[in-house]
């Protein structure tokens, strides 16, 4: 806020076309140089950015099922062949590496499952693949190993990040883009010019110079979702081991997920209910604070 404050009687003037002071900022917190980072109004539009500049109308653009679904949306915007494959539990499935895609997203920690990938799985990927793989890390500060590690070695691949999480700056549409120079100046071409705010560069910059506070926030998370996650299997419910700040639970045991939606919907929580057959019978829960966490386990009749 302090930052936001600092920047705003600068709002008469355009912002910084390439966000160099927030690049400069991601440079110091992470393994990367300036080069190497690209900033977006949200992650959401930096996926988009990738479509945009690599696929032409039939291309395909891949990824496993079920994950985000954005990514079907996003690339049917630039008429990408979409090639949906069904996923495996927290491995890459081989016939994502048939699909042979211009764009192959994979998103670790996964939603709405939480699962995360192993490291040396997206390395040999990225290695076979020959097209443009989008590591999608939204939640990977919950849980997992980033590719940030390896990126050097990768230069068809990207890895995005978001503020909109760990930070709990959903509000202020911030996402960073990761990768080689080379790749990142073909995706500067077809970036708007000014696609982050004054506002935004400020306060992310600002955001990473305290990662300290970002990483207690996390704590506390975890902490939270592994409490909720022994009281829900204490009673019965089935959870997927979660790397990010939600849980999956499958609730068959309970009248199924629209079931459990509905009841605590009734009781004012809100969740994510998925209608789709491989879904349908579960529900995603982010994790709230302990008292929210503690009315959605009230509602469920385990408080």
């Amino acid at each position: 806020m302090q930052a936001i404050e600092r920047e705003a009687p600068r709002l008469h003037l355009y912002p910084s076309p390439m966000a160099d002071a927030l690049r400069e900022r991601a440079a110091e917190a992470y393994p990367v140089r300036p080069s190497q980072v690209m900033a977006g109004n949200g992650s959401d539009e930096l996926l988009a950015i990738v479509l945009r500049a690599c696929i032409e109308p039939g291309d395909a653009a891949a990824w496993a099922v079920p994950t985000y679904s954005l990514y079907s949306t996003l690339a049917e915007t630039v008429g990408a062949r979409a090639v949906e494959v069904a996923g495996e539990d927290g491995r890459i499935p081989r016939a994502l590496a048939e699909a042979d895609a211009r764009v192959t997203f994979l998103c670790t920690p996964n939603s709405p499952t939480g699962r995360s990938l192993p490291l040396d799985d997206i390395a040999a990927f990225s290695r076979a693949a020959s097209g443009v793989v989008v590591v999608d890390e939204a939640y990977i500060d919950f849980g997992g190993k980033s590719a940030l590690s390896i990126l050097g070695d990768h230069p068809n691949m990207v890895v995005t990040r978001t503020f909109s999480k760990s930070f709990s700056l959903a509000g202020l549409r911030l996402g960073l883009l990761f990768g080689h120079e080379d790749l990142l100046a073909e995706l500067a071409k077809v970036k708007d010019s000014y696609n982050v705010s004054r506002l935004a560069i400020a306060a992310g910059a600002a955001a990473l110079e305290d990662r300290a506070w970002m990483s207690s926030n996390v704590a506390r998370i975890r902490a939270t979702r592994t409490r909720v996650t022994a009281a829900l299997r204490r009673a019965g419910f089935g959870v997927e081991d979660s790397a990010a700040n939600f849980l999956w639970v499958d609730c068959s045991a309970a009248g199924g997920g629209k079931a459990a939606y509905e009841k605590l919907r009734t009781g004012g929580v809100l969740v994510r209910w998925f209608s789709a057959p491989a879904l349908e019978h579960g529900i995603r829960v982010s994790i709230g604070t302990d008292a929210q966490m503690d009315r959605f386990l009230e509602i469920l009749g385990l408080g």
